[in-house]
């Protein structure tokens, strides 16, 4: 159980509330590691000072109060708070606002859920009890922003909270070490990007029902502009995601991240694993886990793995650790009727040396390669250049880790001067109901945007899919022709 709690509040201007809120502070209901921190944000008024003098109000042992010496706005105040509990080695912070509009009351029933491991993070929530908001206060037309704009957000998330708008919140510190909030704006849609943070980190959220209080304090929100801005953070946050732009405080990932399976619809897993045949020999270049051979097994194929790091996956009959980027391929490809190189090629530093390598050490011009790569030329890739974005990210298009990009000409140029056939180059549309899900809007634009793929493939495809079959190369060549020499004809011209 986490032990050390840190009850941070934030002040700006509160001189006339901040030592009310520090008496209804039910210490006595708190753990006995419990800590104050207040900040004050550089308010105009006595507030720094009304806050130390009211330190006897509250019994708790410790009450820190520091002051901004330059005004940081509500995001930055927090983050200078989070710091704080993360370098004195609290367990648990709940931020609580300075001005008396949430219940310090509640702050047991918040923390408890931390505290105890159930939940990375837990909120007051206005909203949960029907009707109680308004009952008890909420201007109707805040009511109606704060819906609106928690629909859409649960919508574009993917989540299920009831208020995305509260300020009344208690975090695990472990939890605010993972995730990138120092990135986050100043500004008070601070709020909203810590919620996409732990989200996209996969971390559990908790809500409580908080009772609603409207008082006389001055709100230095900007309404509309805070919607706009919720809404911007929203969508781009999607939009990183799916991995069409990038923004490093979206970015939540730790270690080495494997693309998900594309199944059900077209993609480049999909169309890659309906072109090998059943029961075929298969070599699965930089495999990963093994998605992609576990769907060719179903199938009856034998499939062989090669990948820098080592695999336990029984979907492999035989496993390679190998490094493409590295000289000969430590295997005999001419026994594979099938070589996948399936996401594969824009990682590495030489891709040519590579399809030269698959060339030369496969003796079998029945064997076929299936590439699938990146399109660099898709439309979304072309208009943030256009406006001068060109901006890396986890995963998509721009992946972090790609090192070659292509396009539907640099590909088949690419692969005719290593002297490969290519039987069939096709662009592949964007993966939608990976970012959508897979219901009836998704699957109505993915139909759309075959169709467009279909007439446009180099503008609008996300993905280029080729296969290919490996040539012999001209000493292979020159010792066939000696080979064939060597036998006498049967027939003479005269």
């Amino acid at each position: 159980m986490k032990e050390k709690v840190l009850i941070f509040i934030v002040a700006y201007n509160a001189e006339k509330t901040i030592s009310s809120v520090l008496g209804r502070i039910p210490v006595e209901k708190l753990p006995p590691l419990t800590e104050i921190l207040i900040i004050d944000d550089s308010s105009a008024d006595h507030t720094y000072e009304v806050a130390q003098a009211g330190k006897g109000i509250c019994s708790l042992p410790k009450i820190t109060v520091l002051r901004n010496p330059v005004n940081q706005g509500y995001g930055g105040n927090q983050k200078i708070g989070y710091e704080y509990a993360i370098r004195n080695g609290f367990d648990v912070v709940a931020l609580l606002h300075g001005d008396g509009q949430y219940a310090p009351e509640k702050l047991p029933d918040l923390i408890k859920p931390v505290m105890e491991g159930d939940a990375e993070a837990c909120f007051g929530s206005r909203i949960m009890e029907k009707g109680a908001a308004l009952k008890y206060g909420m201007p109707l037309y805040k009511y109606v922003g704060n819906r609106i704009l928690t629909v859409f957000q649960n919508v574009m998330l993917n989540s299920s909270l009831t208020e995305f708008h509260s300020g009344y919140r208690v975090y695990s510190v472990d939890a605010l070490k993972k995730i990138p909030f120092r990135y986050n704006t100043n500004d008070f849609h601070f709020d909203t990007e810590i919620i996409i943070q732990l989200l996209s980190a996969g971390m559990h959220i908790r809500e409580i029902p908080i009772p609603t209080y409207y008082g006389d304090e001055i709100c230095y929100v900007n309404g509309l502009a805070y919607a706009l801005n919720v809404v911007k953070a929203t969508i781009a946050s999607r939009i990183h995601r799916m991995g069409l732009l990038f923004q490093r405080k979206y970015d939540v990932s730790e270690g080495n991240v494997h693309y998900d399976l594309k199944l059900g619809y077209v993609s480049s897993h999909s169309l890659a694993i309906a072109a090998v045949s059943e029961k075929s020999s298969v070599l699965d270049l930089a495999c990963g886990p093994g998605y992609i051979a576990w769907e060719l097994v179903k199938k009856g194929c034998k499939v062989t793995g090669l990948d820098v790091c080592e695999c336990s996956s029984k979907c492999f009959e035989k496993f390679i650790v190998h490094d493409l980027d590295n000289k000969e391929l430590p295997a005999n490809l001419g026994v594979y009727d099938y070589i996948l190189a399936l996401d594969c090629i824009e990682h590495l530093s030489s891709p040519e040396k590579l399809m030269e390598r698959l060339r030369r050490q496969c003796y079998s011009e029945n064997t076929k390669v299936i590439i699938t790569t990146p399109n660099v030329g898709f439309i979304i890739t072309r208009l943030g250049l256009l406006s001068g974005q060109f901006n890396y990210g986890i995963e998509g298009i721009l992946d972090l880790t790609h090192k070659r990009l292509f396009t539907f000409s640099s590909i088949k140029r690419l692969l005719m001067q290593e002297g490969c056939q290519i039987v069939r180059i096709q662009g592949v549309p964007p993966p939608i109901p990976k970012a959508l899900g897979n219901n009836i809007v998704s699957r109505v634009l993915m139909k759309v945007s075959e169709c467009i793929v279909w007439l446009w493939p180099r503008m609008f495809a996300y993905q280029i899919y080729v296969e290919a079959r490996l040539m012999p190369p001209v000493e292979r060549l020159l010792a066939k022709t000696i080979e064939s020499s060597s036998v006498p004809s049967a027939t003479k011209r005269i």
